[in-house]
């Protein structure tokens, strides 16, 4: 977990950096709201494209099975995007909501920890030609009951969001997944 934040930290010095903008907007006892945003230098179409396929972009380690090669997404109303787990176990991560391709994608459902919780999220991904690429708005909304609660909850999901919206940015620019960070000494 510790690696975890520490690796979500330094992607998140290098978005902003970048011209990324990524915060937890709200924040009460019932839930959170995320907003990252950031510039891609690739087409809409191109993006969209990228995203519909996390098994080549999504950070291994926000998966169950630690690769994110186990993922798949069927990118229509119901939907899934599911990870195949060794031992012929499953996970559905989120179902598809909503889609407009090269325009918007919006997901339901409850993410990692929070499956075990009594929550549900809304997480939208809204691409817009703008500047030399694809302004990308993430929207991430999560509410409902949380042992103990919401806690640091927020910002670890922003820290989360904010990973896997740097993985998407450099797949769609660069057409590879983000070369994995060298192992903590």
């Amino acid at each position: 977990m510790i690696k975890q934040f520490a690796v979500g930290g330094a992607v998140a010095l290098l978005l902003i950096a970048g011209g990324a903008k990524a915060a937890v907007v709200e924040s009460n006892a019932q839930g959170f709201a995320i907003e990252e945003t950031v510039q891609i230098k690739a087409s809409p179409a191109k993006v969209y494209a990228a995203l519909i396929r996390p098994e080549n972009w999504w950070d291994s380690e926000h998966t169950f099975s630690q690769d994110a090669k186990n993922l798949s997404l069927d990118p229509k109303a119901g939907g899934c995007l599911c990870e195949i787990l060794p031992g012929g176990g499953s996970v559905q991560h989120l179902t598809v909501a909503f889609t407009m391709p090269g325009k918007t994608i919006r997901f339901r459902g409850a993410m990692g920890p929070f499956q075990g919780q009594g929550v549900d999220g809304a997480l939208t991904f809204t691409l817009k030609a703008g500047g030399d690429g694809t302004d990308l708005v993430l929207d991430n909304n999560v509410g409902g009951f949380v042992k103990g609660g919401m806690g640091r909850w927020p910002q670890a999901a922003d820290e989360m969001m904010t990973d896997l919206v740097a993985h998407l940015k450099y797949y769609a620019e660069n057409g590879k997944p983000m070369p994995s960070p060298p192992p903590a000494k």
